[in-house]
């Protein structure tokens, strides 16, 4: 993690100092991104050896707390410093960033190691064993699949809501940014929550119950008579995205052996969950936007992740009739 965010920092120096022309801009925002990507499933698999197993879901809720909320900020906080330090200094202050993040992780903890019988040969030897766990055990495999459809449905939601706002409801530029802000209001509003809560909540319900809010979300904004009602339906969907990202990150952590916790969620986040299921959700909903129109894209994805929840309820409770394997 130290590593991922040294090599974020050094790379938005180099765009700083350079400022390169956009195709080499571009490679260097790839890059960092990948870094990004890789710090992403690495902290996932650290909270459990930092934070006892009872607290999981309340300081996986406040991680995403501090994430998103630091994603929200951080574009006010440039649009101040803007005119003071112009461009090549908001990003130094960027690059600064990461470098206190690479310190604070430093204090962190020895972190246990996977053991001395794991597998080093190479990245795709880990990817195949995230991949051989995930459809070995049956929970897991059940929620990850459920998660994929999930990420499949709705994901064309972003865009969708560009055409929404603008065609549909009749709104401008103000409007879809008041649309996409919606779902980040309800993120940091579930997250929190979620982290104060005191009891303990069952993953598996909370799961689901995320993927059914955060579907139904979608399928009555497809409804919406007016950006107002989008707005306020959105930011509902955002809670249920809190409440099944805190529920998938939970369960994985207390069912996955420790040493084999970062392959597994490289392999949900990086590699399934959020790069083949969204590029599905792009590419078939795309399609789906330009043949229809918003509105029945809205009540198409919504309605195909509700199915997915159904799905998703009985496949689990036959797993968890049949035990582990």
């Amino acid at each position: 993690m130290v590593a991922c965010e040294l090599v974020q920092g050094a790379l938005v120096v180099a765009i700083a100092l350079w400022l390169p022309s956009l195709p080499l801009l571009l490679v260097l925002v790839g890059l960092r991104a990948v870094a990004g990507q890789v710090f992403q499933p690495a902290s996932r698999a650290a909270v459990p050896a930092v934070v006892p197993e009872p607290d999981l879901e309340r300081a996986n809720a406040a991680v995403g707390v501090a994430t998103n909320g630091g994603e929200t900020l951080g574009p006010l906080v440039a649009a101040v410093a803007l005119p003071l330090l112009d461009v090549r200094g908001v990003l130094l202050l960027d690059a600064a960033t990461f470098a206190i993040s690479a310190v604070l992780l430093a204090f962190l903890p020895a972190l246990p190691g996977d053991g001395p019988g794991r597998d080093r040969a190479s990245f795709l030897a880990d990817a195949r064993t995230g991949l051989r766990y995930l459809w070995r055990e049956r929970t897991v495999r059940v929620g990850t699949l459920g998660f994929v459809a999930i990420v499949a449905c709705n994901g064309i939601d972003d865009v969708a809501l560009v055409f929404l706002a603008t065609d549909t409801l009749g709104g401008g530029d103000g409007a879809v940014g008041l649309l996409l802000a919606a779902v980040g209001i309800g993120l940091l509003a579930g997250y929190a929550l979620l982290a104060r809560t005191r009891r303990r909540v069952a993953m598996p319900a909370l799961l689901l119950a995320g993927f059914a809010v955060s579907s139904a979300g979608n399928l009555l904004t497809g409804l919406a008579w007016a950006v107002a009602a989008a707005f306020a339906l959105q930011a509902v969907r955002g809670l249920g995205i809190a409440a099944l990202d805190v529920a998938a990150t939970t369960l994985v952590q207390r069912i996955v052996p420790a040493g084999l916790l970062g392959r597994v969620f490289g392999t949900l986040y990086g590699g399934i969950g959020i790069g083949v299921a969204a590029a599905l959700a792009y590419v078939l909903g795309g399609l789906l936007l330009d043949r229809t129109g918003p509105r029945t894209a809205f009540v198409t994805a919504g309605a195909a992740g509700l199915v997915a929840t159904a799905a998703t309820a009985l496949a689990l409770r036959r797993a968890r009739r049949r035990g582990p394997g």
